[in-house]
């Protein structure tokens, strides 16, 4: 028979540093899907204010620095490493396998972001705290500002080969633009 070994979504393929951008994968722990029943958004979010912390979050807003909620569409959200207790007025959904997340850091993240993602990610705009769901490339996924010049990236699993080779390539042509001038 044969076994099974568990390995994150981006194994063997990070971390990277290609010119001043660092490529790193994030582990969130934890990760459940979130999506109020009709009327109980409120509830809700006073249940995981009381049990984590935070709240249910705007759209395109998330909350938290520890355990956090990030909006993920409308009327959902994901919440990160923490257990989300029971939600009378919720479906929760374990998502914890079902995503590869990238940080990206370094002075020019968001120049090798523009080349993947049809976001205007300007820090006046695109505010730490603020995500969206985007295509990558040609993938669906999440961009969200966690710093000033960092960024997490969130795929479906399968995505995470395409979702690094996407990224490295990206962020070589910009380490070889940046030599130029």
């Amino acid at each position: 028979m044969a076994k099974l070994i568990s390995q994150s979504p981006c194994a063997g393929l990070l971390p990277k540093t290609i010119g001043t951008i660092t490529l790193s994968e994030i582990d969130p722990g934890l990760v459940t899907l979130v999506a109020p029943i009709d009327g109980g958004l409120a509830a809700t979010s006073a249940a995981l204010k009381a049990a984590i912390g935070v709240e249910f979050p705007e759209p395109n807003r998330v909350l938290g620095l520890g355990p956090r909620a990030m909006w993920c569409a409308m009327g959902q959200a994901l919440v990160m490493g923490a257990k989300v207790p029971e939600l009378q007025q919720a479906a929760c959904v374990d998502h914890s396998d079902a995503w590869a997340i990238v940080q990206i850091d370094g002075a020019m993240a968001q120049d090798v972001l523009a080349r993947l993602i049809p976001v205007d990610l300007r820090p006046s705009l695109f505010k730490r705290g603020h995500t969206a769901r985007t295509l990558i490339g040609h993938m669906a996924g999440s961009v969200t500002r966690i710093g000033a010049n960092t960024f997490e990236i969130m795929v479906m699993r399968s995505m995470a080969g395409t979702l690094v080779h996407d990224l490295e390539q990206a962020a070589s042509n910009i380490a070889a633009r940046s030599k130029l001038n």
